[in-house]
């Protein structure tokens, strides 16, 4: 099978399941892969036209809180776009990020006719994910300034008209320090402001994943952005395979932590449904693993250093977008093949809720790791290891 074929990809491994399995069954089957039931929410149908014209997919579940007799729920909508290019990665730069521009645009409509409070788009969202080829040209174009860049101005432009609290992962260019390249998440509030930034602390150096000839790993640490619609924070891609890295957005205070990601089938997909999902159920928070999709080919080939051919393509990004609560039950997954929207209600009380059910949080014990992985940070660091006194 060629990784790059959409007629021969499985579309949807939800799709799978409901074809080929009795009702009672499947209902069996998803509380044991997913957890408790998720309903669907109706949309309304401007927003499903609004698809069908689009010719994206659009799903929406909702995670309901126990109701309490003091606090109010906290209910807020989020929205998770994954797509593919428009246009062939040999086109003008401008005239392939005007076209990603356009399609979000397309897609943020049919998000704000949904009631989506808060849409995050996946990572490197208005660019083709060139980082495989190790070029320097044209893929640096596409950098911008994160504060004002053309796709913020864009994407401001965008949350205002929505009243819409927008993450848009973008290539950085900072102008301030040199000029240097950052793979950054630029957080927009719901007025059109830049409240701030957050950047890839992770960087993979794993098959075709070539990205650190372009940046390194982030300086920004692990900001929490405290907005209307609850505390968002922006675990970047490869960020979701270490679990330090997401407990440190939950110490500082998220609520909702968004993965946008670039992955590819045959290389994490057994992992896609399992970290973020973990996260959520280890922090108490929601997740919102996004991942860009289709198969993107360029013009020059390139190697993977594994003594392979050369190839013009880095392999099927496979969608999958999906949300988990803190309950660690998860919505189905977008399809592995489309572009799609998914529209999750949540009532963030069940944070709260879930802290007090099984004391995670309580019963983290950072001053029982905080020293050691300090020390483990030093050079002179020596494992607790006991041995056998035989074996010496």
């Amino acid at each position: 099978m060629s990784s790059g074929d959409k007629q021969q990809q499985l579309t949807s491994v939800d799709e799978c399941l409901e074809k080929h399995l009795p009702p009672a069954e499947l209902a069996e089957v998803k509380r044991i892969l997913y957890g408790r039931d998720v309903p669907r929410i109706t949309l309304p149908q401007s927003a499903l036209d609004a698809a069908q014209e689009g010719s994206f997919e659009i799903k929406a579940f909702k995670f309901d809180a126990a109701k309490e007799d003091i606090t109010t729920p906290r209910v807020v909508r989020v929205g998770l776009v994954q797509n593919k290019i428009v246009l062939p990665t040999t086109a003008p730069v401008q005239q392939q990020r005007d076209a990603l521009l356009a399609r979000c645009a397309t897609i943020a409509r049919a998000a704000a006719m949904a009631g989506v409070n808060v849409l995050c788009l996946q990572e490197a969202w208005n660019m083709p994910f060139a980082f495989c080829t190790r070029e320097k040209l044209p893929w640096c174009e596409f950098a911008e300034p994160a504060e004002d860049g053309p796709t913020t101005q864009f994407i401001q432009k965008i949350a205002r008209e929505h009243n819409m609290v927008i993450i848009s992962p973008i290539l950085e260019r900072d102008t301030n320090h040199g000029d240097v390249l950052w793979n950054t998440a630029v957080v927009v509030s719901n007025t059109g402001r830049v409240i701030g930034k957050s950047r890839k602390n992770h960087i993979p150096r794993v098959g075709d994943f070539n990205e650190s000839t372009y940046y390194e790993s982030g300086n920004t640490g692990h900001p929490v952005f405290s907005t209307q619609f609850g505390k968002l924070a922006v675990n970047i891609c490869y960020g979701r395979h270490h679990p330090q890295n997401w407990m440190m957005y939950g110490i500082n205070g998220a609520e909702i932590v968004f993965n946008p990601s670039a992955t590819l089938d045959g290389l994490s997909e057994p992992l896609w449904g399992v970290e973020a999902r973990n996260a959520a159920i280890a922090n108490s928070y929601f997740t919102c693993a996004i991942n860009r999709v289709g198969t993107e080919h360029y013009p020059r080939p390139f190697t993977s250093a594994d003594g392979q051919p050369a190839h013009h393509d880095l392999g099927h990004f496979y969608g999958s977008s999906y949300v988990t609560a803190p309950d660690g039950s998860r919505t189905p997954g977008l399809s592995r093949t489309s572009d799609g929207l998914l529209v999750v209600e949540m009532d963030l009380n069940l944070c709260r809720q879930i802290k007090d059910k099984w004391g995670f949080r309580m019963t983290q014990r950072l001053e029982l790791y905080g020293p050691l992985l300090s020390a483990a940070a030093r050079p002179d660091f020596k494992p607790q290891i006991i041995s056998d006194s035989f074996t010496d």
